[in-house]
């Protein structure tokens, strides 16, 4: 499982978007994290995700995730549709579902609003597809950065990950040996992936921002990268991991820039706001890193990132998938 290359999503997915209207701000792009549409004087910002195999915290992951990319366009989420598709009928596990959905909604101040619920013959595990609605009177596109803006990396990379391995992979971690009280903590870490304070903090400096998901942080900042046609030159040791991360991920053999990164927030501001943008974050409690500096694209180093001596144009593939594998 991977997502689909640039040129795929071109061909097959932003080419046939139906019927144009006027109305629409901001569709289908690569990168971009929400579409927004223009609704009397104020701009609605709409998201869909799906999730599957986060299986013990899939609820409380859903939400978080399809509201951080409301939130990381500038917008204020506020409705939520939720589709659950069950394996078979189980009512003890659609209790688990709807418990955390409804927990985490009401945690993030978002009302669910409606859905659809069913089985479906052929599926191995529950698959959730949550869409979130919000407002917002300055919206922050995935493809704003411009040379010279200063790139800002939230709180760590793979805390969604970590996260997850804490809970899905306990077994494995044992056997490899990471202490109990680690694994607690990084079990902890469900607590730290919505992003709804950072980005509020940073809409309304931000030229771009982006929510990290699939492929971890070096996705998000390649997504970045590409969608505004510029280059970005990463440090391997400027990001920052926690040591829980680092100890999870290295017991399960994965990098934790390319392990589901939610929880981080990318964001650009120009780069004499960079400092003052951190202050804030910090401010309301938020960890901020200054992680590189967006470039003009040259022959050597064309649009995209540049990452532990490798230049990145496409889509990353997320190491954790190996893993469920």
């Amino acid at each position: 499982m991977s997502k689909l290359s640039p040129a795929d999503l071109e061909r097959y997915i932003f080419s046939r978007t139906g019927a144009d209207n006027d109305d629409l701000l901001v569709g289908a792009g690569y990168g971009e994290d929400a579409a927004a549409v223009a609704i009397d004087g104020s701009t609605m910002v709409v998201n869909t995700d799906p999730i599957s195999l986060a299986a013990e915290r899939i609820g409380t992951l859903g939400v978080a995730i399809a509201s951080n990319d409301v939130a990381a366009c500038g917008g204020v989420p506020e409705w939520l549709v939720s589709t659950i598709l069950l394996p078979e009928p189980d009512v003890e596990l659609l209790d688990d579902i709807t418990a955390q959905l409804d927990a985490e909604a009401r945690r993030l101040g978002i009302t669910i609003i409606g859905g659809h619920t069913e089985t479906v013959v052929g599926l191995s595990q529950p698959l959730l597809s949550l869409t979130c609605l919000g407002e917002t009177d300055r919206y922050v596109p995935t493809s704003g950065a411009a040379p010279g803006d200063a790139v800002l990396c939230t709180k760590a990379a793979g805390i969604e990950a970590t996260a997850v391995l804490a809970t899905d992979f306990r077994a494995e971690l044992d056997e490899a040996g990471v202490d109990t009280d680690t694994v607690d903590r990084a079990v902890a870490f469900f607590d730290d992936i919505s992003v709804l304070p950072e980005a509020a903090v940073l809409a309304p400096a931000a030229t771009a921002m982006h929510d990290p998901t699939e492929g971890g942080v070096l996705n998000g900042l390649v997504e970045l990268a590409c969608a505004s046609a510029v280059h970005v030159g990463v440090d391997v040791d400027a990001v920052p991991v926690r040591s829980e991360t680092r100890t999870l991920c290295a017991a399960m053999g994965v990098d934790p820039l390319r392990v589901l990164g939610s929880g981080a927030l990318l964001a650009t501001v120009p780069g004499d706001e960079a400092q003052s943008a951190v202050a804030a974050l910090d401010a309301e409690g938020v960890d901020a890193t200054v992680v590189a500096t967006v470039e003009e694209p040259t022959d050597a180093a064309g649009a995209g990132v540049t990452y532990d001596g490798r230049h990145y144009t496409g889509g990353v593939r997320d190491e954790m998938y190996d893993l469920w594998e």
